[in-house]
């Protein structure tokens, strides 16, 4: 009782602080080259913070409190330059505090980079988001077994660096366009590696690529384009096994980009993934039976805009990746769809519903027969006060499901249920 009466004095203590920084900013206008200057604060409920199904791990909760700051701010106003439309630069970090579990504190810092420009029939593009997150350098013991996606919202509030971006040169003809592109994710973990049953590793993972991109504009909105991709992906190996996946890929893609009508727009990429993994040496595996596995690769976001009032976003992507906690590579797929309604200026209303699959049968290694699921829905009701406040309650429920007859299965799953109330307040 005590410990509750502490948390919440504390909570309160924080967002106290927090919103007379907000009202003290409030008094200053707002330069032009500032895009966005804003504070939130958020109180929430985690009723399984480890995501497990089983044993001491399962169904710990907690109360947490994150305050997320955000400062952006784009040059290009300062500039002048009609060659430079987008320069801007940004940083959100996110400070969360459980107050039951001290041990899963953290903070997220992230510091993004968006720069456009064009020149006569050239242009181009740079997207990137660096993170450095400040967490526990130990992962979490799951004695009987865990889901792979239990991994995921544990694994993303330890010691970290993070960088995902992407940069694209177009030249655009006529009715044709031809484009260089490349992209980078890559998560390089500084958590302990321990040989212990059970202990929760975290492998350091890399994926680049480049290619380029030709396109035929079937509309002055709507392209189709083919292109071709090379790139390697790397996972760390632990140095109590053998077992690792790193290899190189080519990919073909086909695909659509634009507006289909004037409600409806789309961007799509699918074609055959051609895998070419690391040979097998004295001191390395590649868990997999076929080092020149043949898979594909598929990535499409819809968006339809119904009415004034209604949106509707659909995202979907397919390819095989490495392992966050090592051994055999697998099949990634995530299914997201959402809805927006607007009803009114002042209060919207966001729901949704997530699937993602995560099958390491695709090597065909008989070390990894597993098939991961995580369904999820969630909603999100806003309301803005004013043009400089809002409001924020959000729900999110997410089921961890095992899809193979393997042993224990019922271990691989778990329920999670996580609610929050935020307000925010923009400059």
């Amino acid at each position: 009782m005590n410990f509750c009466k502490s948390s919440f004095v504390k909570s309160l203590t924080v967002w106290a602080g927090v919103w007379t920084l907000a009202l003290t900013a409030a008094a200053t206008p707002k330069p032009i080259w500032l895009t966005e200057l804003s504070l939130a604060c958020k109180e929430g409920y985690d009723d399984n913070i480890l995501l497990s199904g089983s044993g001491n791990t399962r169904d710990q909760s907690s109360w947490f409190t994150t305050i997320s700051p955000k400062v952006t701010v784009d040059l290009a106003p300062l500039l002048q330059m009609p060659q430079l439309p987008t320069a801007a630069f940004g940083y959100a970090p996110d400070f969360v505090a459980y107050h039951s579990t001290p041990t899963e504190n953290y903070s997220a810092h992230r510091f993004t980079q968006s720069i456009k420009g064009r020149a006569g029939a050239f242009s181009g593009a740079l997207e990137n988001c660096f993170t450095y997150v400040a967490g526990s350098e130990t992962g979490p013991t799951y004695p009987e077994g865990r889901n792979c996606y239990s991994t995921i919202g544990v694994r993303e509030r330890r010691e970290q660096f993070q960088a995902r971006g992407k940069a694209s040169l177009q030249y655009d003809g006529k009715n044709w366009f031809a484009r260089l592109v490349a992209n980078w994710l890559d998560y390089d973990l500084m958590t302990e590696i321990r040989s212990a049953p059970g202990y929760d590793n975290y492998a350091d993972r890399l994926d680049l690529n480049g290619g380029f991109d030709c396109g035929y504009k079937i509309t002055p909105g709507l392209a189709a384009m083919v292109g071709y991709r090379y790139g390697h992906q790397f996972q760390q190996q632990y140095f109590f096994n053998l077992d690792s996946s790193p290899g190189d890929y080519q990919r073909v893609l086909f695909g659509l980009e634009g507006k289909l009508c004037s409600w409806l727009t789309m961007t799509l990429q699918a074609g055959p993934d051609f895998r070419d993994y690391a040979a097998n040496t004295t001191t390395h595996t590649t868990p997999i039976s076929n080092p020149n596995l043949v898979t594909y690769y598929a990535e499409a976001q819809l968006t339809a805009q119904a009415s004034a009032a209604d949106t509707f976003a659909f995202k979907y992507k397919q390819w095989q990746w490495v392992s966050s906690t090592g051994c055999a590579p697998y099949f990634d797929s995530t299914y997201d769809g959402s809805y927006n309604h607007k009803f009114d200026e002042h209060l919207s209303l966001d729901l949704g519903a997530r699937l993602l699959t995560a099958d390491y049968r695709s090597g065909s290694s008989a070390k990894a027969q597993r098939v991961d699921l995580q369904y999820a829905v969630y909603e999100a009701l806003h309301y803005a006060i004013n043009p400089h406040w809002s409001l924020e309650f959000a729900y999110t429920a997410e089921f961890g499901r095992n899809d193979a007859d393997i042993a224990n299965a019922s271990t691989r799953e778990y329920n999670r249920n996580l609610v929050s109330l935020g307000a925010q307040y923009k400059f």
